[in-house]
């Protein structure tokens, strides 16, 4: 499961999301395995809309084009927005948050965030540059 940097990366096919992730990623999409936190979409729609981020896509396009690459989209839930609260020692980003507890639903994080790298939390994570 991408962060939302790694999500960009990969769609925008920017050289700075390694080959392993790059191929981690792409191979799990075709085999329909590969998911995103719908907090991710939020995230890219405020990005753009402060001039943070620019795309060849808005952020109703971005989502679509994840979910044509075979992305299968997790909403945030009750469950999800609990846990993200809980994070012990883990910085106050609220996506940041979001994304880790989705992704303690049993997915792989792949991410270059150094935080979520180094966060001492239980946490499957593979760098994003590797």
């Amino acid at each position: 499961m991408p962060d939302t940097r790694s999500l960009i990366w990969f769609l925008e096919s920017n050289p700075r999301l390694g080959s392993v992730a790059q191929r981690r990623i792409r191979e799990s999409a075709q085999r329909g395995q590969a998911a995103f936190s719908a907090i991710s979409v939020w995230e890219v729609a405020l990005l753009l809309s402060k001039g943070r981020l620019t795309l060849n896509a808005n952020a109703v396009q971005w989502r679509q084009n994840l979910l044509a690459a075979g992305f299968i989209e997790i909403p945030v839930d009750g469950a999800i927005a609990a846990r993200s609260v809980a994070l012990t020692d883990f910085h106050d980003d609220p996506a940041d948050r979001i994304i880790v507890a989705t992704a303690q639903d049993g997915h792989q994080i792949i991410t270059d965030d150094r935080r979520i790298l180094n966060w001492p939390g239980q946490l499957n994570r593979f760098p994003a540059r590797r």
